[in-house]
């Protein structure tokens, strides 16, 4: 068994790939990203600069994983779910100059061992949503998810 990309997707030449990773059309893995053994990442999908993701990983297509990111083994992305990494996100700073790198803190959300978050969810920067956790389709999660929790609604 081997690593499968699609021509269409963007891999960078320094990010990781465990064997059996498929990376399907018009993804994107950015640099030093590390995925883990079996994962498959969806049409569409972004996986940002050093985002350290577990084994037998799911991101389905659209989900959107900002750095610092880390996902556990076995975790499920649903369709069009974001984790952000933005505590204030602004284009601009006070005196309007477009913000870059060293303008900002990325935080990264943490999603444990087997917990699924849900179609269009989202995540907010620094939030932990534990192991076998449930986050429902459409929410947003402000807040950190408990081991075993479920969380719906908005906030969630």
């Amino acid at each position: 068994m081997s690593v499968r990309i699609q021509p269409s997707s963007q891999v960078d030449e320094s990010a990781e790939l465990g064997e059996g990773t498929t990376i399907w059309d018009l993804a994107q893995i950015r640099e030093e990203a590390r995925l883990g053994r079996g994962c498959i990442v969806g049409r569409g999908a972004y996986v940002g600069p050093g985002v350290r993701i577990g084994d037998h990983v799911k991101l389905q297509n659209y989900a959107l994983v900002y750095e610092p990111a880390e996902l556990g083994d076995g975790v499920f992305i649903g369709p069009a779910a974001v984790l952000t990494n933005d505590f204030y996100p602004r284009a601009v700073d006070p005196d309007g100059r477009l913000k870059r790198d060293g303008d900002w803190e990325a935080a990264g959300v943490v999603v444990a061992e087997g917990a699924s978050l849900g179609a269009r969810s989202v995540c907010v920067a620094g939030v932990r949503v534990g192991r076998w956790a449930l986050v429902a389709a459409g929410a947003v999660v402000s807040k950190d998810v408990p081991d075993f929790g479920l969380v719906a609604g908005v906030p969630a």
